[in-house]
C-alpha cells in the first residue's frame, strides 16, 4: 500500500508506461528522472457494438458500462497466461475536506484490514497462495486496488478486490493500529530529503488549494478519523458512477462482466457530486527549509499542463530533450561537464485542470547558484535556438521506444486502460500515439518553449543542511 506522493507519482508514471512499474505496492526508494504521464493520453474509439479490436497485434479491447453507471474495460493478450485485474476509484486527496486531509490513503489502507468475509490475514493470503499478490495506491485524483495472478485465478482476484471495497468493517482496533502505521509513514517521507523537498514544492505552486495538500494528510487529521468517518466517505466517493474495473491479460471480456455482475451487485445511485475547487492565482515564490541533512535538494518548476492540453506532446518532447536520461542536456551540462551533482532530472505531472513541471537536484549548498544558473542557460537555449534535426529525431525515437516495451507487461496495459477511461472515456493506439509524437517539428517545439520555460514563471524550493 502506498502513497502515490508527487515523487512517487512522477515514479509510477513512468514505471506505469515505461514497463518498470511491476506493481510491487513498494514506494520507489529514489525518483526515476525522465519524462512522463503525457503518453498516458489515450482514447477509446468504439464500433456500435461497442466493440474495437486494436490496431495492436493480437490484443482486444473492450468496455461495458453497466446499468448501475460501474464501467468494465478490458484487453485480452493471447500471448500470456497472466491477469492483472484492477478496482479504481476516481476519488483522490484533492476530493478531502480540509478536516479530513489524508482520509482517502488512510481507507485504502483499512480495506486490506477485514471485511465481513475475510479477515486481514485471509486477505493477505489470498493472491499469495496462489503464487500472485495483492495492493493498492493513492494518489491525487484517484484510487487503485490491484491484484496479478494466473488467468485460472481471475474469478479470486475479482472476488477478493469486490469483497475489500463492498464488505470492509474497519474494526476499532486495527484502526487505532493503523493510524500508528500511517504516522510512522509520515516520518519515513519527512526522513527521506528528495520526497520531502517535492511535498514542499506541490505546496508551495498550489498553496491554499486541495492539490497541493500531502496526499497522506496530516498528523492531527489523521489522529482523529473515526470509523463513520470512512463510512461516510465511502458512500460519498465509492460509488458506481465513480468506479471502474480494468483487467489486462489472457481474459474474457464477457467473463469478467459476469463475474463484477456476482461480486458487485451495485444498485444505481445518485450521482458521486465533485465540488468546484477553482485553481488559486499560481505567483511565483522561492523558499528555503533547513533539515539535518548532507545535500542540498532543489527544486525549480512552475505549474504546468493538464491532462487534455493540447500542447501536451510539445511539452514531452522538451522535457526528453532537457531531462530525459543520461543523454539529456541537463544531465550532460550540469553534471558530466561540471560534476556538480549525482542526480538531476526533470519531472512532469499532470492534473485533470493543471500539471506540474520542474528540475530537480541534488547538489552541494555551494553549488547551488551555478546550478540555477546553468539551469537557466538551457531554458533559454531550447527557447531561443531549434533543437537540431538529430536531436529531435532521437528524443522521438527514445519515447516511441520506451511506449513499445511498456507494452510487453499485464500491469502496465491494466492501468494504462484504466487511466484512459478515466481521464478521456477513449482510447488511442500505439500508431496515434506514435503519430503525435512525430508531429512535433522544431518550429512548434521553439514556439512553445518560448512561453513555457521563460524562468519568471519558475519557483524554486530548496532543502538545505542545517548550519551550512
Amino acid at each position: 500500500m502506498t502513497v502515490q506522493r508527487l515523487r512517487d507519482q512522477r515514479c509510477w508514471e513512468i514505471k506505469d508506461f515505461f514497463d518498470a512499474y511491476k506493481m510491487s505496492g513498494k514506494t520507489p526508494n529514489h525518483p526515476v528522472r525522465s519524462q512522463m504521464l503525457l503518453l498516458t493520453t489515450h482514447d477509446y474509439f468504439f464500433s456500435k457494438s461497442d466493440k474495437m479490436q486494436s490496431t495492436e497485434s493480437i490484443t482486444q479491447i473492450q468496455k461495458t458500462v453497466l446499468p448501475s453507471g460501474l464501467k468494465i474495460v478490458t484487453e485480452r493478450i493471447e500471448s500470456v497466461k497472466s491477469i492483472s485485474a484492477g478496482i479504481w476509484v476516481k476519488t483522490g486527496s484533492r476530493n478531502e475536506s480540509d478536516e479530513l486531509a489524508g482520509v482517502t490513503h488512510f481507507l485504502e489502507h483499512m480495506l486490506f484490514k477485514g471485511t465481513e468475509n475475510r479477515s486481514s490475514y485471509d486477505i493477505a493470503q489470498s493472491m499469495e497462495s496462489v503464487g500472485g499478490y495483492l495492493n493498492a495506491f493513492t494518489s491525487t485524483e484517484y484510487t487503485c486496488y490491484f491484484a496479478r495472478c494466473l488467468d485460472t485465478k481471475l474469478d479470486k482476484a475479482l472476488d477478493v478486490l469486490s469483497d475489500m471495497v463492498r464488505n470492509s468493517v474497519f474494526p476499532e482496533e486495527e484502526l487505532e493500529k493503523e493510524k500508528k502505521v500511517v504516522l510512522e509513514e509520515m516520518k519515513m517521507y519527512k526522513d527521506s530529503p528528495d520526497d520531502y523537498v517535492f511535498e514542499l514544492f506541490s505546496s508551495q505552486v498550489f498553496n491554499d488549494h486541495p492539490i497541493g495538500r500531502p496526499i497522506i494528510g496530516f498528523e492531527e487529521t489523521v489522529s482523529s478519523f473515526s470509523r463513520q468517518n470512512l463510512f461516510d466517505y465511502m458512500a460519498e466517493r465509492y460509488r458506481p458512477d465513480n468506479l471502474l474495473v480494468a483487467v489486462a491479460g489472457h481474459v474474457d471480456h464477457d467473463e469478467v462482466i459476469k463475474l463484477v455482475n456476482e461480486l458487485l451487485p451495485l444498485e444505481q445511485n445518485e450521482p458521486t457530486v465533485n465540488a468546484e475547487q477553482p485553481l488559486t492565482t499560481y505567483s511565483t515564490t522561492a523558499q528555503e527549509v533547513s533539515k539535518a541533512i548532507e545535500q542540498t535538494h532543489m527544486i525549480l518548476g512552475r505549474r504546468a499542463l493538464n491532462y487534455d492540453h493540447p500542447d501536451k506532446y510539445l511539452l514531452l518532447l522538451a522535457n526528453t530533450v532537457l531531462g530525459g536520461g543520461m543523454s539529456s542536456r541537463l544531465h550532460q551540462n550540469i553534471r558530466e561537464k561540471y560534476g556538480y551533482c549525482y542526480s538531476i532530472g526533470t519531472f512532469n505531472q499532470s492534473y485533470t485542470d493543471s500539471g506540474l513541471f520542474g528540475v530537480y537536484i541534488g547538489t552541494d549548498k555551494s553549488y547551488v547558484d551555478h546550478v540555477r544558473e546553468l539551469i537557466a542557460k538551457e531554458f533559454d537555449k531550447i527557447g531561443s535556438e531549434k533543437v537540431g534535426e538529430k536531436e529531435l529525431s532521437e528524443a522521438k525515437a527514445q519515447l516511441k521506444g520506451k511506449l513499445l516495451l511498456s507494452q510487453e507487461n499485464t500491469s502496465n496495459r491494466m492501468t494504462r486502460l484504466a487511466k484512459s477511461e478515466l481521464y478521456f472515456n477513449r482510447f488511442v493506439t500505439l500508431d496515434e500515439l506514435v503519430e503525435n509524437i512525430d508531429a512535433v517539428t522544431a518550429d512548434d517545439l521553439i514556439t512553445f518553449a518560448q512561453k513555457f520555460f521563460n524562468t519568471k514563471m519558475y519557483s524554486e524550493t530548496l532543502l538545505v543542511p542545517e548550519g551550512k
